[in-house]
């Protein structure tokens, strides 16, 4: 980009004002500036920027390179913030499995579950039906009641009684994790997974996945063929096929102890890297907002070569997942207009940072850490813009969805004037939480603009090519924040910081999920000791309860959370209108709230 920009007796013209047409524009920052960005973050030679792999770290190389390029002051460790992450969970080498003389063959007859804990268990086996324990008003189901699981193992059939009824109340309660966690609350030692005839005939496994938030259930839980789960049922007469057909007839649970015991080991070992934010400075000029900061982003990572549990929507796919709009268009953006307010520092009253994060696409993983270990003081940022997916620009019917206008007393305003006119239409959504990283800066009370062109049919699959992009889209959108970032760089007051109000329940969501609480999980806790929380929304049940960020839940009317998986599966189990406890740690010390739902 040429630095060629004016500036007229230091005010920026805002022409941003006027339509923005190609021959009229706000900037010189050009489509060639920006396909050079893109195509070289989205080449196949990057392979996806997966977090933790020699690609990832040549394209945060390049975006630190880009930086000193253009005279910014490199934070962090020469421009790197480092954090670890959890890519994947793989098994050891000591797994074994065996009934009676029978030994398992693993990947063969029996195999790890990815949320397995790990240990060692020879013990008596107990028949539980399908795993599920349900009190709803619609239905009553416990496959746990009469028997007692305490330090033993619990065999449950996989999926639930109605497979074939697509709107059955069993489906929200028939997970594998829901299972696993009502297993531990009593008290079993391990659970085996079996799948019955309802997933193919033969002796078929489940398929490897492994989550992209890999936290274990607190149990040893191994998935076992139909020939090892019937040698468990060999002195019952009894199959799984026949015990399956049975209970889908009846339908009424049907749990027994058996006779035969079980012995295990498992043995699956989490596979972390090290990955990193990119960031640096661009000093402000005025002696007394120059400790101010706005931060500019966007997140670098993507979802390497997809596979399942990497959240591809190819997930049966296995090709590189360029991320061309997802997000190397918002780096673009980020690097672009790094380069040109660099050549206006002197016009800059407030100190810029501009940051690429990494451990987005594994839930806002960067700006989570560097929320929670900011490299200036975090009360000192006024202000976070965040790009993510700005390059698929309607060409017909231009829109730009900008989010967060909530979030300060004065955006709305603010927008609306620098709208009027703009040949772009404009979609305003008020609240500050989201799936992207502008909602960790909310969380940490920061007023927060997203920049979004929306989802399509490429998103999250190997085709979100470079050549798929519309630049001369992003460069209008670009046009149009430039002299908005200008002002909100240089305006004496910095906007007021305010909470957005609960979003109603509504949807297919409101259906799976009675209640909620109204937070916003902190995924960069991964100790399995609690729900760590990275935001409360202002008029949810939390926030009326005194519930903070930073605040860690352990328990929901009475029931055990370790991880975000156990937080779903205990909401499952409440209902509007009721009033529980939830027990939390804020700064080291036990506490307990009051909710009502």
């Amino acid at each position: 980009m040429k630095k060629n920009l004016k500036l007229i007796g230091g005010v920026f013209v805002l022409m941003a004002l006027m339509p923005v047409t190609k021959a009229q524009t706000t900037t010189d920052i050009t489509i060639s500036d920006l396909k050079q960005h893109v195509y070289f973050l989205a080449s196949d030679s990057l392979k996806g920027r997966k977090p933790g792999t020699p690609e990832a770290k040549v394209a945060a190389d390049y975006i630190r390179d880009q930086f000193v390029e253009d005279g910014l002051q490199l934070l962090g460790d020469n421009g790197f913030q480092y954090f670890d992450v959890t890519v994947s969970v793989e098994p050891g080498s000591a797994n074994v499995f065996s009934v009676g003389k029978t030994t398992g063959i693993f990947d063969s007859t029996f195999q790890l579950m990815p949320f397995t804990s790990n240990g060692t268990l020879d013990a008596e086996v107990v028949f539980a039906g399908f795993g599920l324990e349900i009190t709803q008003d619609s239905i009553q189901w416990n496959d746990y009641e009469g028997i007692d699981v305490t330090g033993k193992w619990v065999m449950v059939l996989r999926g639930d009684p109605e497979p074939d009824k697509e709107e059955s109340v069993f489906a929200n309660f028939g997970s594998d994790r829901d299972k696993a966690l009502a297993a531990k609350d009593h008290h079993a030692a391990g659970i085996l997974f079996v799948n019955g005839p309802q997933y193919g005939s033969g002796d078929q496994l489940m398929p490897q996945t492994f989550n992209r938030v890999t936290a274990g259930a607190g149990i040893m839980a191994i998935n076992i063929s139909q020939s090892l789960a019937n040698q468990l049922l060999i002195e019952t007469n009894l199959t799984i096929s026949r015990i399956e057909d049975s209970i889908r007839s009846i339908m009424q649970p049907i749990s027994f102890q058996l006779k035969m015991k079980a012995k295990a080991t498992t043995d699956l070992q989490r596979v972390e890297v090290t990955t990193c934010n990119v960031v640096a400075l661009i000093p402000g000029s005025d002696p007394l907002l120059k400790d101010e900061y706005v931060v500019i982003g966007g997140h670098y990572d993507h979802l390497g070569f997809g596979g399942d549990g990497s959240g591809s929507r190819m997930p049966d796919t296995i090709a590189i997942h360029n991320g061309a709009d997802d997000n190397a268009s918002g780096v673009a953006a980020v690097l672009e207009l790094a380069q040109w307010m660099s050549s206006q520092k002197e016009q800059l009253k407030r100190s810029v940072i501009f940051m690429a994060f990494g451990g987005e696409e594994m839930g806002l993983l960067g700006s989570q850490f560097f929320a929670s270990n900011p490299l200036v003081g975090i009360k000192q940022v006024k202000m976070m813009l965040n790009f993510d997916m700005i390059g698929r620009l309607d060409a017909e019917k231009p829109s730009l969805m900008i989010g967060g206008t909530g979030t300060a007393v004065e955006t709305e305003a603010f927008l609306k004037t620098r709208e009027e006119g703009n040949t772009m239409g404009f979609t305003h959504s008020p609240e500050g939480y989201g799936a992207s990283d502008h909602a960790s800066f909310y969380g940490a009370g920061v007023p927060v603009l997203f920049f979004f062109t929306g989802a399509h049919q490429d998103y999250h699959t190997p085709f979100d090519d470079a050549d798929r992009i519309n630049y001369e889209g992003e460069q209008a959108i670009l046009d149009f924040t430039v002299p908005l970032i200008f002002e909100l760089v240089n305006r004496t007051d910095a906007l007021i910081y305010q909470e957005t109000v609960a979003p109603k329940q509504e949807g297919r969501n409101s259906r799976t999920l009675k209640v909620k609480l109204g937070i916003m999980p902190d995924f960069t806790n991964t100790e399995n000791n609690g729900l760590g929380v990275g935001g409360v929304t202002a008029g949810g049940p939390a926030s009326a309860a005194g519930m903070k960020k930073g605040d860690r839940i352990t328990s929901l009317d009475g029931m055990e959370v370790t991880n975000i998986y156990d937080y779903m599966s205990r909401l499952k189990k409440l209902k509007p209108g009721q009033r529980i406890t939830v027990d939390i740690v804020r700064d080291g010390q036990k506490q307990v709230l009051i909710v009502a739902l």
